[in-house]
């Protein structure tokens, strides 16, 4: 490689330089005072101040050359005035600044916080392991407010102590058997609503607690299963009982009804109704095609009887 300055190339000048020793001394006297640097080297008229030049440039191009990446926003924090707040961080991308201040990235994308096995106390003071996830990001207009009040490190001087101490004050309301079993889903709203109240101030976004385990002392865990257990078979048994009733109920009532239309029946019929009603039985069997014996006059009220093959 060969620098020229001003019209001047450094390798021709250090080439003349060199041939005009190796002629006047030869070629062991200049490499045994290259080696002692006894070699004046001979800079090209300013040559020393446009070096100075374009390195200078080329350092404070790169210190302000800024590039934010995807899911990123830039704070500026100026040299004077310190963190600007009243202008929008900056966007994804290059971003082009003055060297002497400074840019801090922040991820605005949702981000998720896993706290396992946090300790602690349900309402009778026994002792819970609860595994929690938080789904939160940087609020990406006030990101530079982030900055400036809570700093880079605001997942573990924020967020984390939040999320414990909405925790504990939610769960310190319940039994263990209602984290077990009935008041899960609540529990988690509570912790989700309480926690979003501390964070709201402190300009983080909390999107959602999911609540991913609850893990009670085993005794503790044997007894509620087997009261559950229980309760389950005591309401199977309550609902056959229930049913068995209204069963019951039902047979009363469909005999109550026939023993009322048979009351209604026996209380409308009379000796002439049931003659008559004989007659026309007995002229529509007269009229039928089947061969049949009929022997008139012999029945107890003097009804006739018939006989026939079929």
């Amino acid at each position: 490689y060969d620098i020229v300055i001003e019209g001047v190339s450094l390798v021709t000048n250090y080439r003349g330089q060199f041939s005009q020793e190796v002629r006047q001394n030869g070629l062991d006297s200049l490499i045994k005072k290259m080696a002692n640097n006894q070699i004046e080297f001979k800079f090209p008229k300013g040559a020393l101040i446009t070096l100075a030049i374009i390195f200078t440039a080329i350092i404070l191009v790169s210190k302000s050359a800024i590039t934010i990446g995807s899911g990123e926003r830039g704070v500026l924090y100026k040299w004077i005035g310190g963190v600007v707040t009243d202008e929008p961080p900056l966007d994804e991308g290059f971003n082009f600044v003055m060297p002497w201040n400074k840019v801090f990235k922040y991820n605005v994308r949702q981000q998720e916080l896993f706290e396992e096995k946090m300790s602690v106390l349900s309402s009778n003071g026994l002792e819970i392991k609860l595994d929690a996830s938080v789904l939160y990001q940087a609020t990406t207009s006030t990101v530079a407010l982030l900055h400036q009040t809570r700093g880079e490190a605001y997942e573990d001087d924020v967020i984390i102590p939040a999320i414990r101490s909405a925790t504990r004050s939610v769960v310190g309301r319940y039994t263990p058997e209602q984290l077990y079993s009935t008041k899960r889903d609540a529990i988690q709203t509570e912790i989700f609503e309480e926690t979003k109240k501390i964070l709201a101030p402190q300009f983080i976004q909390l999107n959602s607690v999911l609540v991913r385990d609850v893990t009670l002392p085993p005794t503790i865990k044997t007894a509620i299963e087997r009261k559950l257990k229980q309760e389950q078979e005591s309401l199977e048994y309550e609902f056959r009982l229930v049913t068995a009733r209204k069963e019951a109920e039902k047979q009363i009532i469909e005999a109550q009804g026939k023993a009322d239309a048979n009351k209604i029946l026996s209380a409308s019929l009379n000796d002439r109704i049931l003659q008559d009603k004989g007659i026309e039985a007995t002229i529509k069997l007269s009229q039928s095609s089947n061969s049949k014996v009929v022997i008139i006059g012999s029945g107890k009220s003097g009804m006739p009887i018939i006989l026939g093959n079929q």
